[in-house]
């Protein structure tokens, strides 16, 4: 089965952090980390929905900017979500700025700020292209403990872990797949229509015993269909992980959000040798990052947000993660 979303690192592992997420079936985009955001077309940020921030060191939000820029003249709002404080952070990007030129009359773009206080949205704001970017208090939208977005097709938890401030990590869960196998809908001379979305959205939830209504073919039990017609298997599962330090708290929170997880991106900054400076940067060690990918049991571990002062060995930090996660003494 093919994956709904495909997850790609925006930089090198030496560069700002982020990771871009890209709909495949449809022209939807969403960014964990707003670093350096140059290698991504205007295209590709055009088709981000929403964006979610770890914190606002400027190699996280320095990308901001550009993203604003691309998406100012485009209707629809940007939803973003950070830590705490990051409302007045988005604010003073916006203050920074001056906008004689919208008013009332521009494209109705808008920003949708939250913030996660590590349980739940706990403020929410609103910045309208119409009113000048004023901001706006809004009620934060009503979600289980730990989600910071759901929909259908997915949700997205965070956990704030410590790295001398709050930073957020995330976990994208995508809701039971569900494909339509195309030799057979043309084989039943079935047509395409919203009613496979329908049928599709009824075996996510779990209900099979319900009447779908085909243009062309009446009602028809969905039961008779499930089996033949779609394919369906466990969602995809991503977590990102950045900017924490190497503590056992940390790791007990990195640990529930990257469960069993098909992709774990997580940051590798020094080696196990230099784990002092891991300790006072609060930076985890790439032997760190790969023990936790392991312990979490991801099936698969990608590592970036490596420090320069290792440029000169530039594998050497995968290298060490990699001998970590894969090794049985790590677990």
């Amino acid at each position: 089965m093919s994956w709904l979303i495909q997850p790609r690192l925006i930089n090198g592992p030496f560069d700002d952090p982020g990771l871009y997420l890209d709909y495949r079936f449809g022209r939807r985009a969403i960014l964990f980390d707003l670093g350096d955001l140059g290698a991504l077309s205007p295209r590709e940020l055009l088709r981000v929905s929403h964006v979610f921030v770890s914190h606002a060191h400027i190699d996280h939000f320095i990308g901001f900017d550009r993203l604003l820029r691309f998406c100012l003249h485009r209707p629809g709002p940007l939803h973003l979500v950070g830590p705490p404080g990051f409302i007045d952070h988005v604010e003073h990007k916006l203050r920074g700025y001056t906008w004689n030129l919208i008013d009332e009359s521009s494209v109705d773009f808008q920003l949708h700020v939250g913030e996660f206080d590590g349980l739940r949205l706990d403020r929410f704001v609103v910045f309208s292209a119409q009113h000048v970017f004023e901001r706006w208090e809004g009620r934060p939208p009503e979600l289980p403990p730990g989600i910071v977005y759901a929909d259908s097709d997915l949700r997205i938890e965070s956990i704030a872990l410590d790295h001398g401030i709050p930073s957020l990590a995330f976990g994208l869960r995508e809701t039971r797949r569900v494909n339509v196998r195309r030799g057979v809908l043309e084989a039943r001379g079935l047509p395409k229509g919203p009613w496979l979305t329908e049928a599709k959205n009824l075996l996510r939830a779990g209900i099979v015993d319900a009447e779908i209504a085909i243009p062309g073919n009446g009602r028809v039990a969905l039961s008779k269909l499930k089996d033949d017609l779609f394919l369906t298997g466990p969602g995809q599962s991503i977590a990102y992980v950045t900017d924490t330090a190497p503590t056992s708290e940390n790791a007990e929170k990195i640990l529930t959000i990257a469960a069993d997880v098909d992709q774990l991106f997580i940051e590798a900054v020094f080696p196990e040798r230099d784990r002092a400076l891991a300790e006072a940067a609060l930076h985890l060690t790439a032997w760190e990052a790969g023990r936790l990918a392991r312990k979490a049991r991801a099936k698969r571990l990608v590592v970036f947000h490596h420090s320069a002062r290792y440029i000169t060995t530039p594998d050497a930090l995968r290298a060490e993660a990699m001998l970590a996660f894969e090794s049985a003494e790590t677990a």
